[in-house]
């Protein structure tokens, strides 16, 4: 766990370092690398088959912020690595609120996510841009909660129990820590970005589309339904 920590510090640290040494090196006609802090709204769900599938009525609205660096290869294409914390989850609901049954069971998970996005970019003005990429990213879970709450003719319960999550160490071959009710303590999977860029800020659309199981110990047909699916939506500054 410690290792991964500091990977992933050693990684934005470097990303800056880069961004610093090319916006010095840069000419007044380049592209100049930058550093970009940037939040927004996801809106996340979880698989329900192994086509991918998922429950429109399961989205959970959630956020993300963080840091993100534009290190330009040319006018036209760039490299964008980030650390990002990110909420995930979804929610599964049965009933509704104004009768005396029903049910609701919420899952927040939050990560530290580290993606690397290859991005084009076509100019639509003369310090704007018009950008779209793909790429991996790597995630690892550092909190959350998983909410029950009801009501059973008439009677109310509600529960709130911290997400647990494996002590799993990426650079052995076993999960360390798994069991029932234990979530995977890494995600991983693959990226896609759309938006628009001027000179001081950007928007853009994004989506995740998690590659990894999210219960915790060896695999079987059941437990490898669910992954994360997450649309976002982010505003970013250029510092």
């Amino acid at each position: 766990m410690k290792q991964t920590l500091v990977a992933f510090s050693a990684l934005l640290l470097a990303s800056t370092g880069s961004v610093s040494a090319q916006s010095g090196s840069s000419s007044s006609s380049g592209p100049k690398a930058a550093l970009i802090v940037k939040g927004g709204l996801n809106l996340s769900n979880i698989t329900i088959d192994k086509s991918g599938d998922i429950d429109n009525n399961k989205t959970l609205a959630s956020f993300h912020a963080g840091l993100m660096a534009d290190l330009p290869i040319s006018r036209y294409f760039s490299i964008q690595p980030g650390a990002i914390f990110t909420g995930k989850g979804a929610k599964l609901e049965s009933g509704n609120t104004s009768s005396n049954t029903w049910y609701r069971s919420t899952t927040r998970p939050y990560y530290i996510e580290v993606p690397v996005n290859a991005v084009i970019k076509l100019p639509i003005g003369d310090q704007s841009s018009f950008f779209f990429g793909a790429g991996p990213y790597l995630g690892i879970g550092v909190g959350g909660k998983n909410r029950t709450e009801g009501q059973v003719l008439g009677v109310s319960f509600s529960r709130t129990d911290n997400i647990k999550f494996s002590n799993d160490d990426p650079f052995t071959s076993q999960e360390e820590g798994s069991g029932y009710g234990i979530m995977r303590r890494f995600d991983y999977g693959l990226n896609g970005t759309v938006g628009v860029e001027s000179k001081f800020a950007l928007f853009s659309v994004n989506y995740g589309m998690g590659l990894a199981k999210l219960q915790s110990g060896t695999s079987s047909s059941a437990d490898e339904l669910n992954k994360y699916r997450v649309l976002s939506f982010s505003v970013g500054f250029k510092l």
